[in-house]
């Protein structure tokens, strides 16, 4: 009950008309710059931070709440339209979001996305007021070889799943792992593959290799086609606003798997959400492969509801564990510790004590922003999807353009241009031999974390290498995924034999 007084009171904090301003202005902001290739809410929140000197802290952070959401959709407007999220955490669902769009459906890819920010968000923030110090214990049960296990899992089945191949599925997250080397390891101080180059010490920026695999790779890939048929071929868009009654029946509980798989994972420091969207992505895609009717490779609504409400559930629950626990496990998280300590404040228990009327109302302000993106973006959806009447020579123009301005804003140096128009080239020789995107930014994202968790324990182990399955955690995670790829295996080869099976019989 107290925490239902604290959060009645926190509305009352957030509901007055100058705060619900501010939410209101950091929804439509984070969405602005979170529709920019290479930019995301983690950026958005940085480039406010000097704004936001002259507020309140409340007033503020209110700010920060609609931000960091917006930020998220954001990001997943500009993937499903233009293949090419705004950030990492829209990857997974910009896989079947942009084949909805190409399809035709870009409205209906865009409003599954914004039902599932709203249910991902809502619900792990209600997870958040009321079970925040019980679902942060959850972090202390990993270490070292749980997060291996974890990093293993995650490269494995992304593997597996997104690619027909198995071998090719490798072989690209092989070439992920590898691009990760690149830089000081972080152990030894040693450099690794810099060539010499001081600006790649600290390896190659993950929003370099996402906009030039994803966004200069499809940019070139459409170059590549000019003047074939599929060339002159127009992406059509209906434009239908509300999703039907099968569509809505195919997201619901895609959304809801989203956000179960979402939620405990705001809690451990893996980084972000990629590896939940991704895992979420893995889920519909294994469920649906039992259907006759899948349509999955061709724009499947449970592959965009799935990754999305997995995204805004994490990011929710990243928050609780940043506040009750002063522990950032994204990238967004940390900046937003750094806009505490600008306030002077140290999240953990005690923020809860000493700044109650603030954390309150930030939480209230969680729920208002998700309402807010609702009403604000819902409508919208067919507006962003008349983005893809434009001619294609100016869209993919203009993607480049942004796509470019975003890398050089990050970071300002010439040669991470260079370096994505280099790995735009790498991800159009992908798309031509068949080879899947996805786990390449797997490996980049997980490889530095599964290297130094790896070797932390073979150091404490002293060499051992029976601790990485000694515990019950990991080796329940290294069990079900020798099960789930060999009954992916055993799926395949029983598809293909049906397949041979119906060849002949045509013969």
């Amino acid at each position: 009950m107290d925490s239902l007084t604290n959060l009645g009171d926190g509305f009352l904090t957030v509901l007055t008309p100058m705060n619900m301003l501010w939410v209101f202005v950091g929804a439509l902001l984070g969405t602005a710059v979170g529709v920019l290739p290479g930019l995301g809410s983690a950026m958005a929140v940085a480039l406010l931070l000097p704004v936001t000197f002259s507020l309140d802290p409340i007033g503020a952070f209110i700010m920060f709440a609609g931000v960091l959401f917006g930020g998220l959709f954001g990001d997943s407007i500009s993937g499903i339209l233009m293949n090419t999220p705004g950030n990492s955490t829209a990857i997974a669902g910009t896989i079947e979001g942009h084949k909805m769009a190409k399809d035709g459906r870009a409205a209906q890819a865009l409003a599954t996305s914004a039902i599932a920010a709203f249910i991902g968000g809502i619900l792990s923030s209600v997870l958040v007021v009321f079970f925040a110090p019980s679902l942060a214990e959850l972090a202390t049960l990993f270490g070292p070889e749980e997060y291996l296990a974890l990093a293993v899992f995650a490269f494995v089945a992304i593997s597996a799943v997104v690619a027909e191949s198995l071998i090719r599925g490798l072989a690209a997250l092989a070439i992920g792992l590898a691009i990760a080397l690149v830089g000081v390891d972080g152990m030894s101080g040693a450099s690794r593959f810099t060539a010499g180059q001081p600006e790649l010490f600290d390896g190659i920026n993950i929003v370099v290799i996402t906009v030039g695999l994803l966004a200069l790779g499809e940019v070139i890939a459409v170059a590549a086609r000019r003047g074939t048929k599929e060339d002159t071929k127009l992406i059509p868009s209906s434009g239908r606003l509300w999703l039907s009654r099968k569509e809505f029946r195919l997201a619901l509980p895609a959304w809801l798997r989203g956000t179960s798989i979402g939620v405990p994972f705001g809690i451990i420091p893996v980084g972000g959400s990629e590896v939940p969207t991704f895992l979420a992505y893995g889920t519909e895609r294994r469920l649906a492969s039992r259907k006759p009717d899948s349509m999955f490779g061709k724009g499947a609504i449970q592959g965009v509801a799935g990754p999305e409400a997995a995204g805004n559930a994490t990011a929710g629950t990243a928050m609780g564990a940043l506040l009750a626990l002063g522990l950032p496990t994204s990238a967004t998280a940390a900046v937003m510790l750094a806009a505490f300590r600008q306030y002077g404040l140290q999240p953990g228990p005690l923020l809860f004590e000493r700044a109650s009327e603030l954390v309150w109302a930030l939480l209230a302000s969680f729920f208002i922003g998700m309402v807010v993106l609702l009403i604000l973006n819902l409508p919208f959806a067919p507006l962003w999807a008349k983005l893809l009447k434009l001619p294609k020579h100016y869209l993919y123009a203009g993607i480049t353009v942004f796509a470019m301005l975003g890398v050089y804003a990050t970071s300002s140096k010439i040669l991470d241009l260079v370096l994505v128009l280099a790995i735009g080239l790498l991800g159009f020789a992908m798309r031509r031999y068949g080879l899947p995107v996805a786990p390449v930014l797997i490996g980049v994202i997980l490889g530095p974390l599964a290297e130094t968790e790896f070797r932390r324990a073979m150091a404490v182990s002293e060499g051992d290498a029976s601790v990485l399955v000694s515990s019950p955690i990991a080796g329940s995670l290294y069990g079900v995924l020798i099960l789930g790829v060999g009954g992916l295996l055993i799926q395949r080869a029983r598809a293909r034999r049906r397949e041979a099976a119906q060849v002949a019989a045509a013969a």
